[in-house]
């Protein structure tokens, strides 16, 4: 079996839930439903964000809710949320309103940047993993701050490879492949920042497992057209991942050996 196919066949899981699709997509920025539709088919994505506290969640009003597949899995998301406690209260709303113990936790701790403020998230995950929740928390790319997640009870790690929205890409990619290898079992997802294929692909030769955007995508000129590239460079990131890469030099290596030249 070709590693193309092998790759294709391979599952990850979070929380006891398996997935092929290595891709997370959002729900906000879309210019109109079909338009989102249309990029969710596109995406080959099987879990979406949803923002708790942008939605109706009792569904008195339309919202992107009543235009989701429903074989994806929704994956609520504390956007908004400034504090640990902030982030408990709607998380417990969006299990309630959404039926799943999922939660994707972020707890703001800067307006103008969006940064996370890890400690209030480490606060919050350790709450709500005790309350049963499944967590993924978003935090900056530290190895110590995901250490401490993990052993909190996360299931998953969401570094960001960039400020939420920015589309800047990989800005520490050291620090990334540095989590990779000294947290060789955990569930790596490279959140925030992403802004075209070429990152994607990027974040997943680093060792991610998966990668969530939603940004990159619904605000592109062609949403469906991006999607399908970003399926294609997470899929080609996971195979460069996997096959190693070659090692950087400093100088030229002849590609033929110099050995039984025809002199």
């Amino acid at each position: 079996m070709s590693t193309a196919v092998q790759t294709k066949q391979e599952k990850f899981s979070i929380g006891g839930r398996e997935f092929r699709s290595r891709l997370i997509i959002g729900t906000g920025k879309y210019r109109t439903f079909d338009e989102m539709k249309r990029a969710h088919k596109a995406s080959g994505a099987e879990m979406v964000t949803v923002a708790v506290r942008r939605v109706p969640l009792d569904r008195s009003t339309e919202s992107f809710l009543d235009h989701l597949n429903p074989q994806l899995a929704i994956l609520p998301n504390t956007a908004g949320c400034y504090t640990a406690e902030e982030a408990i209260r709607t998380a417990r709303l969006a299990r309630e309103a959404l039926n799943t113990d999922f939660i994707k936790l972020e707890v703001i701790g800067d307006q103008t940047t969006l940064f996370p403020d890890n400690e209030q998230t480490l606060q919050a995950a350790r709450e709500l993993v005790k309350e049963g929740f499944i967590v993924l928390p978003y935090f900056t790319d530290d190895l110590i701050m995901a250490k401490k997640l993990l052993d909190a009870g996360c299931p998953a790690v969401m570094p960001l490879a960039a400020p939420i929205g920015s589309g800047l890409g990989v800005q520490n990619p050291a620090n990334l492949r540095i989590m990779r290898e000294q947290l060789p079992s955990a569930t790596i997802i490279v959140d925030a920042g992403v802004g075209t294929a070429s990152d994607a692909a990027i974040a997943m030769e680093l060792g991610a497992d998966a990668v969530l955007m939603n940004t990159a995508i619904a605000e592109s000129e062609n949403p469906e057209q991006m999607a399908t590239a970003m399926r294609l460079g997470i899929e080609a990131g996971r195979l460069a991942y996997l096959a190693g890469r070659m090692p950087k030099r400093l100088y030229a290596s002849a590609s033929s050996p110099p050995g039984g030249v025809v002199r």
